[in-house]
């Protein structure tokens, strides 16, 4: 398979595998603005030269949008092979292109949030990434892990931000966090405002625009964490009869 690196010059005509909409889109416009801006910053987005989901995303570990520490490292925002791609070394040939130009690049390793509890929606699949020689760096209530993988000995190891878990000052209800970095936020956020204002929901949204209130956030997932009464409920990007179970569960 031949891959293919979104540029300033391509990006408007590639597809970006997780949203194959047209251009007009406003998941596919969303996520490529989101995109543009990094690219400057070093943000690496590298696919399959197929109509589908077969790409890494990752940028330097100083620019991600994550409140993580891990000065002179890699972070990989997204590793995504699915559906007919499965099963044919995909992933491995898009690790080892990130290994390889992050090497190039001077870098000390890779960082990469993942779950300790098992493999989770919209994080990297814990036993995977172990397989590929990537360690537990540090950990986060309640089910989120931090991986890395040094490139040599003695790396100082990488670490969730103190903002991580400091939920004191949240407001009570629902409180939802997220970023333009995912494409489908653009479309299933408005949804979720108005259906908990139908159901007269105390529903907050905060829309993380800088990579600076990122990487001070309250959830190492910033693209997507919603909480209820400050605990976090789920970092999973929710459609409509999901959100409508939590809201029953919750009582609303």
């Amino acid at each position: 398979m031949e891959l293919v690196k979104l540029t300033h010059e391509n990006i408007d005509q590639e597809h970006i595998c997780c949203a194959i909409s047209n251009n007009k889109d406003i998941q596919v416009m969303s996520k490529k603005n989101w995109l543009k801006d990094r690219l400057d910053e070093g943000l690496v987005f590298l696919k399959g030269n197929v109509r589908g989901k077969c790409f890494i995303e990752y940028i330097p570990a100083e620019y991600a949008w994550a409140p993580i520490e891990a000065q002179g490292h890699m972070y990989i925002d997204c590793l995504w092979v699915s559906g007919q791609f499965k099963g044919h070394g995909y992933s491995n040939l898009l690790l080892e292109a990130c290994i390889k130009d992050s090497k190039e690049k001077g870098k000390k390793g890779l960082v990469i949030l993942s779950s300790f509890k098992k493999k989770m929606g919209f994080l990297s699949d814990p036993k995977y990434m172990g397989y590929k020689g990537f360690q537990t760096a540090d950990t986060a209530e309640p089910y989120f892990e931090l991986m890395y993988l040094p490139f040599d000995e003695g790396i100082p190891l990488p670490c969730f931000r103190d903002s991580v878990g400091r939920q004191e000052d949240m407001p009570e209800g629902f409180v939802l966090y997220y970023t333009n970095q995912c494409p489908f936020t653009a479309k299933y956020v408005p949804i979720l405002e108005e259906m908990a204002k139908a159901r007269n929901a105390v529903f907050r949204t905060v829309h993380i625009q800088t990579r600076e209130d990122a990487q001070n956030a309250p959830s190492p997932f910033t693209t997507f964490s919603l909480f209820y009464d400050r605990q976090l409920v789920t970092h999973e990007i929710l459609s409509e009869k999901k959100f409508d179970k939590i809201l029953a569960d919750k009582g609303v």
